[in-house]
């Protein structure tokens, strides 16, 4: 019998097939993908890039600086303006498209030929990429990185090539070199100083032919008070400056864009993150081609926080008047070829806050004055005998003298040393505590110092017994009033004064009298306002309240953040005993016999301060060269007002104002200033009391 063979099943064979047709289809999925992603790789991504959505930052307006009465004093002018946001990918090709677009409508021709050499051949090159190429060989180029093959056709670009330019050409250059300054997606000035309403109105009705151009508004930074208090107010970057390079890193971490203004010195750099505001962000969407096709505000816009300050502008205006008249008087009619500037601090002794900060320079050239305000935190000078109000406190707190205590005021003879007396060369007698400051005794300050420094029985010219920790001691005391220590004030920099460093045993009668280690106006008046505080230091503060904006310019936001008084310190020593320098302080301005009698005692008001006049040297200087050299005299002021009230503190340097000079320069400035602000103070009342009954 014969088997029938059996049929052999097909189903292999047709998922051989089925098999083969996937992996050719996977084959071809595959090599798309490696055409995709490495041939046309970056064309795709470019494309992606060129229709994702990109946030663009909108720089706003800085907040506006107002004085106590809310004058504005730092502002902003609004301005037409040009600005250009390149797209990523941007390239100079792309850039000079949109300078030769944008040049018929704007005027950007450059004066005279402000534009470098480097400039006209990167626009040869442009024009000529052909040929300017064709200057560099294969070879070369394979040595060069992207950076010097380019700078390398630069190179080989002549003068002349780059010097044959039309008028039309330059202003495309001038306009050109502009957008090559812009960051992606980032909004950069093209102009902005002197744009007329014409070219803005140009420019508007041709955006879509000019890709990253906009039509917008922007600001400049006003000072209605023009020099008044500039130097205080400080400044900022322009917009081609931008952001100061070696601090790049500290403000692209904040949110700051290259382009953006910034505070560089003074208020304006200490509160910066008050003043910069928020900024708008806008999300663009653009096609392929680039184009816009949709934009969002996602984030509103805000201009910077208004700062109030506590200065008075109308009193700081008469402070500096009276510094400029009062220096210039003395100049003509006491000559000296050294005094040349004048220091003055007015602040409220129980807050803090500062009415009028001044400095004054004298240019005998000129026949004109500087605005030198910093110098009242910046130059440490002398401060005499204004500082003798610490030494007799720190005598008390140390046990060296009691309340009371009487020496014989007579020249001090040290060995080995020359003689020193008070300000007569001779004696002034018996002198307790109270009459030592009414009337400046230099050598009452001697024996609290030389005590102090261990030696209670003094001879006459027998060796100082001397413990070298007396300086630090002293210090120590004086430090409690802000003399010697930053007094803290909201400034970018203050200096704490000068340290003399050695320790020899007679220099320590000169410290104790304001001989040798140096202060900053700011410095002494932190001191007295200490003192008439009852011993409590206080924060001296240039701004008041923080406000947040309004699209007003005339108007104020609500409070944003009121700034408080900040007490630093309470000086360690009994009420009593500060009460008792208050009373020599009353002397010194009130009773007969006191070194500023004559200047104080008869006005309305009752002030009470301290005297001081410190040997100085001055050093002319030509080129940091000293060419010449004199003894001069520093005469200093310090107090304050009402006595059994205190609400105004003052304190006046004025350097370098010669040897026996009778015009008492430093009193007469004290007096007109207190004077000038009872007035003052008096008119306003005058004037409110007036609108009151009117209403």
């Amino acid at each position: 019998m014969v088997k029938k063979k059996k049929k052999k099943a097909q189903l292999p064979f047709r998922l051989n097939i089925l098999f083969f047709v996937v992996f050719l289809l996977f084959s071809t999925l595959i090599l798309q993908l490696g055409v995709v992603q490495i041939l046309n790789g970056e064309d795709y991504q470019e494309e992606v890039n060129r229709t994702i959505k990109d946030k663009t930052k909108i720089p706003v307006p800085r907040g506006r600086v107002l004085d106590r009465n809310h004058n504005v004093v730092v502002g902003n002018k609004p301005l037409y303006a040009i600005t250009y946001t390149p797209a990523k990918g941007t390239t100079a090709e792309d850039r000079l498209k949109v300078a030769k677009k944008l040049a018929p409508y704007i005027n950007m021709v450059p004066e005279k030929d402000e534009l470098s050499l480097r400039n006209k051949k990167e626009f040869w090159y442009l024009i000529h990429e052909d040929e300017a190429k064709s200057r560099i060989t294969k070879k070369e180029i394979e040595k060069l990185d992207t950076g010097e093959e380019y700078q390398t056709i630069l190179d080989r670009i002549t003068e002349k090539e780059a010097s044959g330019f039309t008028k039309e050409q330059k202003e495309v250059i001038n306009i050109k070199k502009e957008l090559d300054k812009a960051y992606s997606l980032t909004p950069h000035i093209v102009k902005n100083e002197d744009v007329t309403p014409k070219e803005y109105a140009r420019v508007a009705e041709h955006l879509d032919e000019l890709p990253g151009i906009n039509a917008t508004t922007d600001w400049k930074r006003t000072h209605p008070y023009d020099e008044t208090l500039r130097s205080i107010f400080g400044s900022i970057t322009s917009r081609e400056q931008g952001i100061p390079k070696e601090k790049e890193d500290f403000y692209i971490t904040r949110g700051y864009s290259r382009n953006d203004r910034v505070g560089t010195s003074g208020l304006e750099a200490e509160y910066e993150s008050i003043l910069r505001g928020r900024k708008e962000q806008i999300q663009y969407t653009t096609n392929k081609d680039g184009l816009v096709v949709d934009s969002e505000v996602v984030v509103e816009g805000e201009r910077g926080k208004d700062l109030i300050l506590s200065i008075d502008m109308e009193f700081q205006k008469k402070v500096d008047q009276i510094l400029r008249e009062e220096l210039k008087k003395t100049i003509y009619q006491h000559p000296n070829p050294y005094l040349s500037e004048a220091y003055a601090v007015v602040m409220d002794p129980q807050t803090g806050e500062l009415l009028a900060v001044s400095g004054q320079k004298y240019n005998r050239d000129t026949n004109d004055f500087s605005n030198v305000a910093y110098n009242t935190m910046y130059a440490a000078h002398r401060a005499g005998s204004t500082v003798k109000g610490a030494t007799v406190l720190a005598g008390y707190e140390s046990g060296v003298i009691e309340p009371g205590q009487s020496f014989y005021d007579a020249p001090i003879k040290i060995a080995g040393t020359p003689e020193k007396s008070s300000y007569t060369g001779g004696a002034l007698g018996w002198m307790d505590d109270l009459s030592a400051l009414q009337e400046s005794s230099n050598v009452y300050m001697f024996y609290i110092a030389m005590r102090m420094a261990g030696d209670f029985n003094y001879e006459h010219g027998q060796k100082l017994q001397y413990d070298p920790s007396s300086f630090t001691n002293l210090r120590n005391y004086y430090s409690q009033f802000g003399l010697g220590v930053p007094t803290g004030v909201d400034y970018p920099y203050e200096s704490s004064g000068y340290e003399g460093s050695s320790k020899i045993g007679g220099l320590i009668l000169d410290f104790a009298i304001g001989q040798y280690d140096t202060y900053t106006t700011m410095q002494l008046a932190q001191y007295v306002s200490t003192i008439a505080n009852d011993g409590y230091r206080v924060q001296p503060s240039f701004a008041k309240t923080i406000r947040k904006p309004t699209p007003y310019e005339d108007k104020l936001g609500p409070v944003y953040k009121s700034l408080n008084t900040e007490v630093l310190n309470r000086v360690t020593m009994d009420q009593n005993l500060i009460e008792r320098v208050q009373e020599g302080f009353r002397r010194a301005f009130q009773v007969p016999g006191g070194t500023a009698y004559s200047y104080f005692a008869d006005k309305e008001y009752t002030s009470a301060g301290k005297t001081g006049t410190a040997q100085n040297k001055y050093y002319k200087r030509e080129n940091g060269v000293i060419v010449d050299s004199a003894d001069t005299l520093n005469l200093n002021l310090i107090g304050y007002a009402p006595y059994d009230n205190p609400e105004v503190a003052f304190a006046i340097i004025v350097p370098n104002t010669g040897i026996n000079n009778s015009y008492h320069l430093n009193d007469v400035i004290g007096e007109k200033i207190l004077d000038t602000y009872f007035n003052l103070k008096e008119k306003r009342n005058e004037e409110q009391n007036e609108g009151t009954e009117t209403e």
